[in-house]
């Protein structure tokens, strides 16, 4: 599984408008919404699974990136969004540092082997300090395009 199959590129924010980490999650889903990959009418279910996720455990997971989650009967297919924040947001991660980069990913319940392999692709580009370095300095959706690309095609230093 490829990071492009799995990344909804109309779901990519290169500047994140909000500052928190539930406005954050919330701006990622909305743009998963408008990108057609779930319906308007399960947000707040959604958002709440998402938000309730949290509470029991930071998914920021350290380095700078967090990984919010969610399975849910309706959604058809794995995608993820992708936001970025210059600033840095409070994610409540393990190693206390703030995120700059938030992948929000949206799988189907009935299939667990599809959010684990999602999972695995995703944490192995984000443990490579340059897969973070240039996603952290993308400026357009077309240069996060260019990243997953290049790390699809093994074009990224380790």
């Amino acid at each position: 599984m490829d990071m492009r199959e799995i990344v909804t590129m109309d779901a990519v924010i290169p500047k994140l408008g909000a500052g928190d980490r539930d406005a954050v999650i919330a701006e990622l889903l909305d743009k998963l919404i408008e990108a057609g990959k779930l319906d308007s009418s399960l947000r707040e279910e959604v958002l709440g699974r998402i938000l309730d996720r949290e509470s029991k455990g930071s998914t920021g997971f350290g380095r700078g990136v967090a990984i919010p989650h969610v399975k849910h009967p309706d959604i058809k297919g794995v995608s993820a969004g992708i936001g970025v924040s210059p600033e840095g947001i409070d994610f409540h991660a393990l190693d206390k540092q703030p995120v700059y980069s938030v992948f929000l990913l949206m799988s189907p319940e009935g299939d667990p082997e599809i959010h684990l392999r999602a999972m695995e692709q995703i944490f192995t580009n984000l443990s490579k300090d340059s897969f973070r370095r240039f996603l952290r300095q993308a400026e357009t959706v077309e240069d996060v395009q260019m990243l997953l690309d290049d790390a699809d095609n093994g074009r990224l230093p380790s």
